[in-house]
């Protein structure tokens, strides 16, 4: 397949937009977020349910989506997220941005095999669909989110799997964010391998 062809690839966008990273490692830093279409994860806390169905999204070439991003000449770091982004080969979306000078970001529960180039892999597993073990040893930062106490079990489970350098951070589940903060920072002060991220962006009121 040549390059024309690769970078006529569509892809589901259920929205992308110029804001901040609310969450991770890189928190408070300027990014744009590509959102695309379709999930089989099934989170019942998930605030994007609207993009679990590819099928309602408009569908994008990778030259369109990256002429997106384009649009904002301020742009460094590009965020890819979803549903989740890696039901879909990135291959030429990532080659493309990336040949245009922007660091490329992912985030993913895990569930699937990557493909593509990524500067940075953010991998949040999810018990209603468990993260592969090729998924965790790329990841850059593991991020778990906190919904009740089993979930720092499930926590250091998968963070048997990652590499040594990637950071681990613990996230409270908005909903329970009163419940579970608490929880977390005592978790935190007993195993400061461990650091928390906190929705920022809910905070401030940006999306």
């Amino acid at each position: 397949m040549n390059q024309q062809q690769t970078n006529s690839q569509k892809l589901p966008v259920m929205e992308h937009f110029y804001t901040i990273q609310g969450e991770g490692e890189h928190t408070g830093l300027a990014a744009y977020f590509i959102r695309l279409g379709g999930c089989d994860v099934g989170c019942v806390w998930c605030d994007v349910k609207d993009s679990w169905d590819a099928t309602v999204h408009p569908h994008f070439t990778v030259n369109e989506i990256v002429d997106f991003v384009r649009a904002h000449p301020t742009v460094n770091k590009v965020v890819i997220t979803g549903g989740e982004p890696a039901m879909y080969d990135l291959s030429a979306l990532t080659k493309a941005l990336r040949a245009n000078k922007y660091a490329v970001h992912i985030e993913t529960s895990g569930a699937y095999e990557l493909k593509g180039q990524f500067d940075w892999i953010t991998v949040s597993p999810k018990k209603f669909k468990a993260p592969i073990k090729s998924a965790l040893q790329q990841a850059s930062e593991l991020k778990v989110v906190v919904y009740n106490k089993s979930d720092f079990t499930w926590a250091e489970t998968h963070a048997a799997h990652v590499s040594t350098t990637c950071k681990l951070l613990l996230q409270p589940e908005w909903s329970k964010r009163e419940k579970v903060s608490p929880l977390i920072v005592n978790f935190v002060m007993q195993n400061p391998q461990w650091g928390i991220s906190l929705q920022t962006h809910k905070y401030l009121g940006v999306d």
